[in-house]
């Protein structure tokens, strides 16, 4: 029982002890007392960068269809479009047109389309070869079709699901 008391009352000092702070600290302790102090800061969600107005003039003006939506994409997305804005002006002009109507196309995605598209291109990357070569022919196939076919072969757009009643 002796035992016990001596047990709590050794826990709720120690734990006293870790709890205080001290008023100022020490010179050699400042070092450790500044990192401490950054990590919260650390914590809390630093701004993605670049920001669009740290774009150059010619990267927005590439990049332009992605405004509205710059600010909420990630840091990673971010570099992969900044890469094509770099490569840009290299680009044969049919390539440049192809670049801007694909980014206007994607910016038209919702985020639920997006993260979709991301995860059909990833799929179809780690399918075998031959499988990746009938999707390709498949798709010219698709794309040689007049457009009212191709429209035709679009599904219905599938209705919300009702809520259950209880």
């Amino acid at each position: 029982m002796l035992r016990a008391a001596l047990v709590v009352l050794a826990l709720s000092l120690a734990g006293g002890a870790i709890a205080q702070t001290p008023d100022k600290p020490k010179p050699a302790e400042k070092s450790k007392a500044a990192p401490e102090k950054a990590k919260p800061a650390a914590k809390a969600k630093a701004p993605v960068r670049p920001a669009w107005a740290e774009l150059t003039a010619d990267q927005q003006m590439v990049l332009a269809p992605l405004k509205a939506d710059w600010e909420r994409l990630e840091a990673e997305r971010r570099r992969k479009w900044i890469g094509i804005a770099n490569r840009y002006a290299k680009m044969k002009p049919e390539e440049q047109e192809r670049v801007q109507r694909r980014m206007q196309d994607w910016a038209k995605l919702s985020p639920e389309q997006r993260r979709q598209a991301r995860e059909n291109y990833k799929r179809i990357v780690k399918a075998p070869p031959e499988k990746r070569e009938q999707l390709r022919e498949a798709w010219a196939e698709y794309q040689a079709l007049p457009p009212e076919k191709r429209q035709s072969l679009v599904p219905p757009p599938t209705p919300p699901a009702e809520k259950k009643r209880r």
